[in-house]
């Protein structure tokens, strides 16, 4: 069976497979800032010491980076639901 097509020769009820519709603004900032999260991780890869309180921690640095980036984000969400 075939899929019932337009007079245009699309496909009825959607958008055709062009690449104006894959490549919204949206996916683009998202697949550079993933490529960009990529050549990060991959630059980054030494080793660090770290002190917490009373241990010496060692860890790449960009787990790091990470792990206060993503701390940062969880406080900097919880105050902005405290706000509203």
């Amino acid at each position: 069976m075939s899929t019932k097509t337009s007079e245009k020769g699309g496909k009825v009820g959607g958008r055709g497979g062009s690449v104006r519709g894959v490549l919204t603004p949206a996916r683009t900032t998202v697949l550079v800032l993933a490529v960009l999260a990529l050549i990060f991780i991959f630059e980054n890869t030494q080793s660090t010491e770290i002190r917490l309180l009373i241990p010496l921690v060692t860890m790449p640095l960009w787990t790091a980076l990470l792990a206060v980036g993503i701390i940062g984000a969880l406080f900097g969400a919880y105050f902005m639901r405290r706000r509203r």
